[in-house]
């Protein structure tokens, strides 16, 4: 299966802070299912994101989920969005695109991603950056994150864990949210009623009930669309704690 970011995945290999021909490294995907494989039968579901990034980063491999902008999406739902004193957390943060253009909206940035490689990137590409960029995992994120930000920007994060786990994950993702926040899930989506096959992955795209599975906990969805993408289609979600739970 395709885990091209299904819905901006436009890719070029940066080494370094160096744009290097698109032909010029491997491709990151194959390695991807490699190092997938081996985490998943260790029972540790996160951890194929930092050989992953250390291979990009050592020019092994084309750099993984590389772009040259933030998702569109996002982009115009944060047209939408007041930012004046408001803070925001970027789920699974990668390579920063995305958190930078949410700084740029005005938001208070934190961003985290479970790869040192990842975030070392991030911060040595920019070194200027408003984001504050932090090595954390989802799975276990700090106690004092908890309903303290007020947007929670989720992008193809949570499908990239197995199903298994991907309940957990959404309950993690909703609970950084803070009263009256807005947590904004993009997602690639699955259309059919069964669930992909484990060793199909990753990643495991989201169904309907899936992406519905963030509103937990004082969190409901305001909207949730389904939207074409050059390969398929995808799940804009756009939920709101209503009220504070513990």
């Amino acid at each position: 299966m395709d885990t091209t970011d299904t819905i901006d995945g436009y890719a070029t290999a940066w080494q370094g802070g160096v744009v290097a021909e698109k032909d010029a490294l491997p491709d990151w995907q194959p390695l991807t299912a490699e190092l997938a494989k081996r985490s998943l039968a260790a029972d540790d579901p996160t951890g194929w994101f930092e050989p992953l990034y250390a291979a990009g980063r050592s020019g092994s491999v084309k750099m993984p989920w590389e772009r040259r902008a933030a998702s569109p999406p996002l982009v115009d739902a944060l047209a939408q969005m007041k930012a004046e004193g408001r803070t925001a957390v970027v789920v699974g943060c990668g390579l920063g695109q995305d958190a930078e253009e949410v700084a740029r909206r005005g938001f208070r940035t934190t961003a985290f991603d479970v790869s040192p490689s990842a975030v070392q990137i991030a911060r040595e590409r920019r070194p200027e950056s408003a984001v504050t960029y932090v090595v954390a995992d989802l799975l276990d994120l700090p106690a004092g994150w908890r309903h303290a930000f007020d947007l929670v920007v989720e992008i193809i994060t949570v499908q990239a864990l197995p199903p298994a786990r991907q309940p957990e994950a959404a309950a993690a993702v909703a609970g950084l949210l803070a009263p009256g926040g807005d947590l904004l899930v993009i997602s690639s989506a699955r259309l059919e009623p069964d669930p992909i096959p484990l060793q199909q992955g990753p990643p495991w795209p989201l169904s309907r009930n899936e992406v519905q599975a963030f509103a937990v906990a004082g969190v409901r969805a305001t909207r949730v669309d389904l939207v074409p993408t050059p390969s398929g289609s995808a799940w804009l979600a756009r939920f709101t704690r209503t009220a504070a739970h513990t």
